[in-house]
C-alpha cells in the first residue's frame, strides 16, 4: 500500500524521485563559503535535519568528519543513500525527525536545514538543536529564489499554472498567509538569534523536462497527490516553458542562499 498523501510524514514519497533532477542544486561556491564561515574541518560533524535525498549531506561530506543525515520519508532516504554512492562519499542516513534529536546523536558543528525547516516545529526544533550544536557551531538554512531579472520572465507564468493544481492544498495555503512568521522572525527568538545572510547569484541553462521534474518535486503537485492529473500538469509545463527555451533550455538566474544563526 502506498503511504497517505494527507500524512505530513508521507507528503514527499512519491517526490522523491523527482527531487534531485528538479530542485536547483546549492552553488558549490555557497557550500564552501557556508563552510569557512562556520569553520568547518576534518574533525567536524555536520546534522542534516530534514535531509530529503541528501543534496546538503552530500556537499558537505567530504569537508568533515561525519555528516549525519535524518528524514521521516524512507524514499527519500533509499534516494540519498544511492545519492551517496553515486558521489562516492559517506553518509549516515537515519530515519527520524525534529523531534528525534536526542543525545544519542552527539554534538554537531552545524546544523543544515534544505527547504525543510517550514515542515517543522519551527521554535521546539531550535530548542532542540541547542543541545546538539557545539558552543562555537551554528545553525543554517539552505534556500533558493529566482532573481527579479529579465532571464526569469518565466517564472510568473510557471508560478501560475502549479497554483491552479495547489489551489486545494491547505498546508501551503497557510504557510504562505502574511500571519506566518517568517523564519528570520523564530531565529531571532532562538538560542541562535546572531544572523547572517549569504548567497550565491548564477546564471543557468535549463532543460525544459527539469521544470516538469521540478513540478513533480513539490509535495503539493507530486504524482502521487495529482494522480490522473499528473500527466496533464507535465504537458502543460512543457508547453509553458517551451515558449521561453532556445534549443530546448531556459536561462534562469538563480540565487542559492544560506541564512546562518549563532548563538549571541
Amino acid at each position: 500500500m502506498m503511504p497517505s498523501e494527507t500524512s505530513p510524514l508521507h507528503r514527499f514519497w512519491s517526490a522523491a524521485p523527482h527531487y534531485l533532477a528538479g530542485r536547483p542544486a546549492y552553488s558549490a561556491r555557497l557550500i564552501e563559503r557556508v563552510a569557512l564561515l562556520c569553520g568547518l574541518t576534518h574533525a567536524h560533524r555536520v546534522m542534516d535535519l530534514g535531509c530529503g535525498p541528501g543534496p546538503l549531506a552530500v556537499a558537505f561530506a567530504p569537508l568533515v568528519a561525519e555528516v549525519v543525515a535524518i528524514d521521516p520519508e524512507p524514499a527519500m532516504l533509499e534516494a540519498g543513500v544511492q545519492h551517496a554512492e553515486r558521489a562516492g562519499v559517506r553518509v549516515h542516513f537515519l530515519r527520524g525527525s525534529s523531534h528525534d534529536l536526542g543525545a544519542q546523536l552527539g554534538l554537531f558543528r552545524l546544523a543544515t536545514m534544505g527547504r525543510a525547516f517550514h515542515w517543522m516545529d519551527r521554535a521546539r526544533t531550535l530548542e532542540s538543536l541547542d543541545a546538539r550544536i557545539e558552543p562555537a557551531g551554528a545553525v543554517a538554512l539552505f534556500a533558493d529564489r529566482h532573481t527579479d531579472t529579465r532571464e526569469n520572465a518565466w517564472r510568473e507564468p510557471y508560478r501560475e499554472l502549479l497554483e491552479r493544481y495547489q489551489a486545494d492544498d491547505a498546508g501551503r495555503a497557510e504557510r504562505k498567509s502574511p500571519h506566518w512568521p517568517a523564519h528570520e522572525s523564530v531565529l531571532l527568538d532562538s538560542p541562535f538569534n546572531r544572523l547572517e545572510r549569504i548567497g550565491v547569484i548564477e546564471r543557468r541553462a535549463t532543460p525544459v523536462e527539469v521544470f516538469v521534474e521540478r513540478a513533480f518535486s513539490l509535495s503539493s503537485t507530486a504524482p502521487g497527490r495529482l494522480g490522473s492529473k499528473a500527466g496533464e500538469l507535465a504537458e502543460r509545463v512543457r508547453d509553458v516553458m517551451a515558449a521561453h527555451a532556445s534549443d530546448g533550455r531556459v536561462t534562469e538566474v538563480i540565487e542559492t542562499e544560506a541564512l546562518i544563526g549563532r548563538r549571541a
